[in-house]
C-alpha cells in the first residue's frame, strides 16, 4: 500500500476534530457539521461523513464507545478518537501545505478569459459576481453576530474565520469596480 494512501484525508480530518470535543455517531457528526456550516469551510459531504468513519475505524484511528442511550432506530456506532487518531490529526495538521496552497477562484478564471465575451456579458457577469458576494458578506455578517453571542470550543476560531472571509468579500467588491472601470471602459 502506498504511503500517501494512509494519509488521512480533509473529511477524516474534520470528522477527527468533531471526535475530540466527545464521542459521537454519523448522524450526530452531520447534523453538527450542517450546524457550523461546513460547507464554507471544508469540502465534506454527509456520505463522505460515514465513509471517514468506517475508513477511521478500520486504521485504529477511533474506537466504538460502548452506551448506554437509548436508540430509536437501529444502533448508533457511537466513536471517539484513539491516541493514534489524536496523533495522526496533530501530525496532519503540522503539514506546510495548508498555507502553500493557492485555491483558484472560478471568477479569476472567468477574469482571464473574459476578453473573448462581449460587453453585455462582461457587465452581466461582473454585476452577478457583485450580488454573489454582496449578499454573501450580509451571510457573513450575520453569522459572525450570531457567533458572537455563543461560547464553545470553535467560537474564537470560526469569529476569526468568519472575520477573514468578510475582509476578503469587502476587498474584492471594491476591487470589482477597478474591474469595471478597465473591462467596461
Amino acid at each position: 500500500m502506498a504511503r500517501n494512501s494512509l494519509r488521512p484525508t480533509v473529511p477524516d480530518l474534520v470528522v477527527l476534530s468533531l471526535l475530540t470535543e466527545r464521542p459521537r455517531h454519523g448522524y450526530e457528526l452531520n447534523q453538527e457539521l450542517i450546524r457550523r456550516e461546513v460547507k464554507d469551510w471544508a469540502g465534506i459531504s454527509r456520505p463522505q461523513v460515514y465513509y471517514s468513519l468506517k475508513k477511521l475505524l478500520q486504521r485504529g484511528w477511533v474506537q466504538r464507545v460502548v452506551t448506554d442511550l437509548p436508540s430509536a432506530g437501529p444502533e448508533k456506532q457511537v466513536v471517539e478518537p484513539t491516541a493514534a487518531g489524536l496523533a495522526v490529526l496533530q501530525q496532519a495538521l503540522g503539514e506546510p501545505h495548508w498555507a502553500q496552497h493557492r485555491p483558484v477562484p472560478p471568477f479569476a478564471t472567468w477574469l482571464a478569459l473574459s476578453r473573448h465575451a462581449s460587453h453585455d456579458q462582461r457587465l452581466h457577469c461582473i454585476e452577478l459576481r457583485r450580488h454573489h458576494l454582496q449578499d454573501e458578506l450580509d451571510k457573513e455578517r450575520q453569522t459572525l453576530a450570531a457567533i458572537k453571542a455563543e461560547s464553545g470550543p470553535m467560537t474564537q476560531t470560526a469569529m476569526l474565520m468568519i472575520e477573514l472571509v468578510i475582509r476578503q468579500f469587502e476587498v474584492e467588491l471594491f476591487w470589482l469596480d477597478e474591474v469595471q472601470a478597465v473591462l467596461l471602459p
